[in-house]
């Protein structure tokens, strides 16, 4: 409210779960009595959120304010023709409504309709979704004319500093100076290697840009601000490959150390693209394999034929769980925190967020891990469901405490909700954005728990998810040190930031040779020299088109390489 007067924008950044959306609520319709107080024009302003969130803000303003101060006009429908209908009720009597509640998809599609009003706030829920001004999100985002800018974001540094200047850049265009200005004033000291000089210039860096943004970002922490708040208890929870995923592992990461080495070559440059285009094939057939080995293994693979043998020989099939270390110790897992463990009990000592990447992992959870315990009930939430169905699911899950288990995926549980009927969560995947991990933890974790929060990440030892955890420590950093209210930028330089993309793709010495499920099937496998890498990432590639929705969003090859 202090900035408004001035005509300035700001970001709020609270930690995820200390109210952005009741702050926010509270701000448009303290502006809209003022406004009526001193004779001034009434204005609409312009909430814009994941379609995941756009019930809960019509639904929290109802709740807390007078409709004769917040009338919200739920801005929505697949079809033209019913968001034609919603934009002729509005002409008819523009006065009567006093907030348009709408998804980004919508705004961009519609960006002829909202760019002709003169909205009085624009607030972007979870507003780091424009830090990719090149998007056509972002471009139509930016021709929404209001006289003040919020954004709400508890993450608003996911990947690098930049995402900060792409932000500042809708607010305040100008403020931080143009792009180019910025990369060479923060961006590249604060990637500078490891030498003395380019330590104290990138913590010279830190210092001028954590004080230039700080009067335009509010930010506070649940410790800072909740003394009633259970704590949130983060646990590492490491399972092995299976003799079945370790010799596909290092199988096809010999196969692909050539292909990897020429994507890190600097002469390399004009082939870029295609090559970067590989390993972002290679990368996700690695996390599928840390998956389960029918995630990758089709009639096509080169694999298949001698697969499908040793697995005849021990009269399992490719769809058992013993095959996957991870979906074991998931299952001992569920096992430790009382979920199917009794038919006696109506209700379970625990209730669970399961997190995954992929739709299609959910779908095996429930095959092959809910489906051999006894006892258990569940609720999914996914992208093939719409945003009602997402509302109701939310809302069943947290009323009906028989429910053990709620399945989603990261890219559409992870913003905004309010899961509080949970206690405990676990990562079967994760994002190659921590942001986004924290994001969807703190579903559970925020205003309203009354429980220990107990958070496990389930990571495959030795392989490329232990080592992209490790590479994202860096980010994490980052965004802590800028966003911070002190600003100690020495443990952000004291980490390693350099990370050669072989060492990703390798396997750990120490699970080389391992065998557990199987012990035959690593020593009578034979690999085929004839056999190339590009014959598994094109049966591969079919697959990754299914389940890359999430993927091509929150990481791109490109970008990632260049940072190594």
């Amino acid at each position: 409210m202090f900035l408004k007067r001035y005509n300035l924008s700001c970001v709020l950044a609270d930690d995820m779960g200390l109210g952005k959306t009741l702050q926010t609520i509270c701000v448009l319709a303290a502006d809209i009595v003022e406004r009526r107080k001193e004779n001034f024009e009434i204005r609409p302003s312009l909430v814009v959120s994941p379609p995941t969130l756009t019930r809960h803000w019509t639904s929290e303003m109802n709740k807390f304010v007078s409709e004769d101060i917040l009338r919200p006009l739920l801005y929505s429908g697949k079809n033209l023709a019913e968001r034609e209908g919603l934009r002729i009720k509005y002409f008819q009597n523009p006065k009567e409504y006093t907030v348009i509640v709408a998804s980004y998809d919508v705004v961009r599609s519609d960006i002829t309709f909202f760019s002709t009003i003169p909205f009085n706030y624009c607030v972007l829920d979870e507003g780091h979704v424009i830090r990719n001004s090149k998007t056509k999100l972002s471009k139509a985002i930016r021709q929404i004319s209001a006289a003040h800018r919020l954004i709400l974001s508890g993450t608003p540094i996911q990947n690098n500093a930049l995402e900060l200047w792409k932000l500042f850049d809708f607010l305040m265009p100008g403020y931080l100076g143009s792009e180019k200005q910025f990369i060479r004033r923060y961006q590249k000291p604060l990637l500078a290697s490891s030498r003395d000089r380019d330590l104290e210039y990138g913590q010279l860096a830190m210092d001028v840009l954590h004080k230039q943004v700080k009067p335009f970002m509010l930010r506070r922490l649940k410790s800072d601000v909740l003394d009633d708040l259970p704590p949130k208890i983060l646990q590492d929870y490491y399972c092995d490959l299976s003799s079945i995923q370790c010799m596909l592992y290092e199988d096809f990461a010999n196969k692909t150390k050539e292909q990897v080495k020429y994507v890190n070559d600097e002469s390399t440059n004009q082939n870029g693209n295609s090559s970067t285009g590989h390993v972002f094939k290679a990368l996700q057939y690695l996390r599928k394999l840390c998956n389960h080995p029918s995630l990758i293994l089709t009639p096509e693979h080169p694999k298949w034929l001698s697969v499908q043998n040793e697995l005849k020989e021990s009269q399992i099939n490719l769809n058992d769980i013993r095959l996957s270390g991870k979906l074991l110790a998931l299952k001992e897992l569920l096992i430790e925190c009382g979920i199917g463990v009794s038919k006696d009990a109506v209700v379970s000592t625990h209730r669970a967020l399961v997190f995954c990447q992929m739709k299609v992992m959910i779908d095996v959870i429930i095959n092959q891990v809910l489906g051999t315990m006894d006892n258990v009930s569940f609720l999914r939430l996914d992208s093939s469901m719409n945003a009602i169905d997402r509302y109701n699911t939310v809302n069943l899950f947290n009323s009906d405490p028989s429910i053990d288990l709620l399945l989603l995926t990261t890219h559409i549980g992870g913003l905004g909700l309010n899961l509080t009927g949970a206690d405990t969560v676990i990562f079967v995947e994760h994002d190659w954005n921590p942001s986004k991990d924290l994001q969807a933890m703190d579903r559970a974790h925020r205003i309203g728990q009354k429980k220990v929060v107990n958070v496990y990440r389930l990571i495959t030892r030795n392989t490329i998810e232990e080592k992209i955890m490790n590479l994202q420590r860096f980010k994490t950093n980052l965004a802590d040190t800028v966003l911070a209210s002190d600003n100690n930028s020495s443990s952000l330089f004291s980490l390693e930031k350099d990370t050669n993309l072989i060492d990703l793709i390798s396997l750990g010495d120490e699970t080389k040779g391992q065998s557990l499920v199987m012990d035959n099937s690593t020593k009578k496998s034979n690999t085929n020299k004839k056999q190339t890498l590009k014959t598994i990432l094109d049966t591969f590639s079919e697959q990754v088109d299914n389940d890359v929705d999430c993927y091509n969003d929150e990481y791109n090859v490109n970008k990632f390489i260049q940072q190594q």
